[in-house]
């Protein structure tokens, strides 16, 4: 490589990792949001509709994933492993609420007019998708991994 094409590499790989900080920072925000409507979601026991951010949210967090792994693959070395801490906050969040669910006898999946409310499924459905956007990006660690020891 030419030195002229190194100084552009690293500007890239600086300027990308900012856009990563900030992507990071959206996507807590985002999470800590969903995360909440979830909760009042779950234990209003239908006063409010469904959220509907789940579609949004995977969203986001599908780019901040991308976003990160071509950092990596860019050889970027500085990239931390936050990213994991959203699969593992969701599972806690999701086993927490089937917990209190399974003590109150189901009490939580039904309105106060005996209609089955859908708030725990939707919560699963979240958490199965950050799983897959977190093995998606593990496995795109590994190929990166296999491809340069090659």
């Amino acid at each position: 490589m030419s030195q002229i094409s190194e100084e552009k590499l690293k500007r890239i790989k600086k300027i990308e990792s900012t856009i990563n900080k900030n992507l990071f920072i959206i996507c807590v925000v985002i999470t800590l949001i969903a995360m909440l409507m979830t909760v009042i979601g779950f234990f209003n026991r239908g006063i409010f509709p469904p959220s509907g951010i789940s579609i949004f949210y995977i969203g986001v967090l599908f780019v901040y994933s991308i976003h990160k792994e071509m950092l990596r693959w860019l050889g970027e070395k500085e990239t931390e492993r936050q990213g994991e801490w959203f699969l593992y906050i969701w599972i806690g969040l999701t086993l927490i609420l089937y917990i209190i669910n399974f003590f109150t006898k189901n009490y939580f999946s039904y309105s106060p007019e005996g209609l089955p409310i859908e708030s725990l499924k939707e919560t699963s459905i979240i958490t199965l998708e950050v799983s897959v956007t977190f093995v998606f990006t593990r496995l795109s660690k590994v190929i990166r991994i296999i491809i340069e020891k090659r």
